[in-house]
Parts: C-alpha cells; sequence; structure tokens
C-alpha cells in the first residue's frame, strides 16, 4: 500500500505542528524566566493559612493593599482556629481597605470553621479540598499549592489568561480551558513557576490597555508583539517596578 503522504488534517503534520507550539512556548518561557529570575508571590505570608486568606483577600484588589492589611489581620486572627472565633464586624473592620469586606469577611469566618471542624486547624494540601471551602476557586487553590506546598498548579488570573491569548497559546476565555491548554504546552514542574512570570510581565509591561511593546523582551518571539506603544522611550517610561508593587 503506497504511503498517504502528509495533510494538514494529517496526525504528521499535526504532531509537527503540535512540537512547534511547544517550542514557542518554551522559547517565551525562558525569556520571561531571564526577565523575571526572581520572581514570586507578592503576597505577603509566613503559613498556608495566611496564603490562603491573603489570596481569598486579593480579589479585585491589588497585593500590595493586601499586604498593608494582612499585618494586623494576622497578629489577631493568624490561625483558623482564631480566625473562626473572631465576629464577623471584627474581620470586616480590619479587611475594609481590601473592598467586598463582608462577603470576604464571611468566606473568612467560614473557611476557617471548616479547616477546624474537618482538617484538625490546617490546610489542605490538595485542589479537590480547597476549593470547597468558601470563597475558593481553582486561582486560589493553586496559588496556595504552588507557593505554600511546593505542587505545581497555573493560576489563571486576568494578567496570566491575557498573555496566554496574547501569546497564541489559547484563544479562550475560560480560565479552566486556558489553564489545560497551556499546561499541554509547558513542563508540570514549571507551571507554578510560569504562572508567577506571567503575573510579573502583565503587571510590569504587557498592559491591558497599551502594552508596552517597545520595551518588551518578547518582541521577537510574541505573535501580538505591535499592538501597544512601539517607540522605546515612551515603552520604558511605562513599564512598573518591582518597588511599584510593594
Amino acid at each position: 500500500m503506497p504511503k498517504v503522504p502528509a495533510t494538514k488534517c494529517s496526525p504528521a503534520v499535526k504532531g509537527v505542528a503540535e512540537k512547534s507550539e511547544r517550542q514557542q512556548a518554551a522559547a517565551i518561557y525562558r525569556a520571561l524566566t531571564k526577565r523575571y529570575p526572581g520572581a514570586d508571590c507578592e503576597l505577603d505570608f509566613t503559613t498556608p493559612f495566611e496564603l490562603l486568606v491573603a489570596t481569598v483577600l486579593s480579589a479585585q484588589c491589588t497585593d500590595k493593599l493586601v499586604n498593608k492589611v494582612t499585618p494586623a489581620l494576622f497578629k489577631k486572627y493568624g490561625t483558623p482556629k482564631k480566625m473562626s472565633k473572631a465576629t464577623l464586624p471584627q474581620i470586616e473592620e480590619l479587611i475594609r481597605p481590601t473592598g467586598f469586606f463582608h462577603t470576604k469577611a464571611r468566606n473568612l469566618k467560614a473557611l476557617s470553621e471548616i479547616l477546624v471542624a474537618d482538617f484538625a486547624g490546617e490546610v489542605p494540601g490538595d485542589q479537590s479540598e480547597l476549593v470547597k471551602l468558601p470563597g475558593v476557586g481553582r486561582k486560589t487553590a493553586n496559588v496556595v499549592l504552588g507557593h505554600a506546598f511546593g505542587i505545581p498548579g497555573i493560576t489563571v488570573d486576568t494578567h496570566f489568561g491575557r498573555l496566554s491569548r496574547r501569546f497564541g497559546w489559547t484563544d479562550s476565555e475560560d480560565p479552566v480551558k486556558v489553564e489545560h491548554e497551556v499546561g499541554a504546552l509547558i513542563p508540570q514542574k514549571e507551571w507554578t513557576n510560569l504562572s508567577q512570570r506571567m503575573i510579573w510581565h502583565g503587571r510590569r509591561i504587557c498592559f491591558a490597555r497599551k502594552p508596552a511593546c517597545g520595551a518588551c523582551p518578547l518582541a521577537n518571539l510574541c505573535p501580538s508583539f505591535g499592538i501597544g506603544e512601539m517607540d522605546k522611550v515612551k515603552a520604558m517610561a511605562m513599564v512598573k517596578s518591582d518597588e511599584d508593587f510593594r
């Protein structure tokens, strides 16, 4: 039987395309790693519970503001047991600046009660258990797993989703689909580091409305290069520094 030539629908061509996508993704990840070698979680914490609380508070709020609020909160209610015994008004008063403080206070108290009752006051290192907690979704769970437990996970926040689409890694707006599609391009052991570097890049250079393309280290790799400010001097003036987030 004669060999069937490869076509755009053939497994051979599909395999080449997938390899090319992974190579492009790997090149972008290397460039991000070179630009942000020390990228880490920008929320301040010392325990898994503190990170869980801080991540819940970070919804619709900057990490910088959360870090201003949490020292006083953790001093009074830094464990699930202490938080579970606090009244809602007591919690609300301390987290008010983060916004949506009524809902966040209810979630913090409720998840603390569950941790005390069902997990001996410890944060579980399991995604399926974490997402059952009030106010905790996949994004929050992956932050906690990656940075508190060293379990690789992809954190699809607004920055990660935006950059993934600009890089051509996905065209989906669905965070779960984005997580799976990008996860297929990058080795699992690098998922947490990838997430953090993507977030840093989105906060510092690849802005939502007008990215600083002229100052971007991915200029030769990004298929969306040119959609933002191309003048190098103007672009450099747009770039945010690490100090802007502390």
